[in-house]
């Protein structure tokens, strides 16, 4: 059985050029790199320009997000929010984050993941899908992406946990599949020339 083809003007929506329209297997598509604000996406290739987006979307559209780091498998950051773009959003008797910065939040997201990982082991308690950390002046949710990378999210005590996990689900889901090992590499050249 083979599946149907796609032709030209087969769809409702209005033609694109070719290189506009992501194919099926990739993550719906962001504006393009100049309607967009984020300078760290100018360069990259369609897939990190569209893990770029969705994760501003994750920030921009969730409530109480602070700040979020993907961690690849073996503890390097691959993509993260800025943190103190979001410091509108933040009562101002809360602390602004882990130290402020990304890269500690990958840190704990990549320890905590550890951690998991080895407790379910130990309990013969099969993968771990995810981990949230209820603190007096904040909540940090890790979710596990299929490549073995990790989603970290930093929010605000308040947060509603169920909508946060339920956007970081979305997220997983629409960005799991397209973290390859090339796309991996090129997302950590992007973090180190940051």
């Amino acid at each position: 059985m083979t599946a149907p083809m796609r032709t030209p003007g087969s769809s409702a929506k209005p033609a694109k050029p070719a290189a506009a329209e992501p194919d099926a297997d990739t993550v719906p598509g962001p504006p393009s790199p100049t309607e967009s604000d984020e300078p760290l996406a100018y360069g990259l290739s369609s897939e990190a320009r569209n893990l770029h987006w969705l994760l501003t979307n994750l920030v921009d559209e969730v409530p109480g997000i602070l700040s979020v780091a993907v961690v690849s498998s073996d503890g390097l950051l691959l993509l993260s929010s800025d943190p103190a773009r979001n410091a509108e959003r933040r009562p101002a008797t809360s602390p602004t984050g882990p130290r402020g910065s990304s890269a500690d939040l990958a840190t704990i997201v990549s320890g905590l993941g550890s951690l998991t990982v080895g407790a379910a082991r130990l309990m013969d308690g099969g993968a771990v899908k995810q981990t949230v950390v209820a603190m007096a002046e904040g909540s940090l949710f890790v979710m596990a992406i299929s490549d073995g990378s990790l989603l970290g999210v930093h929010a605000t005590p308040d947060c509603d946990m169920t909508v946060v996990a339920y956007h970081m689900a979305l997220f997983v889901g629409r960005a799991g599949h397209v973290l390859t090992p090339e796309l991996r590499s090129e997302l950590r050249q992007s973090m180190e020339d940051a």
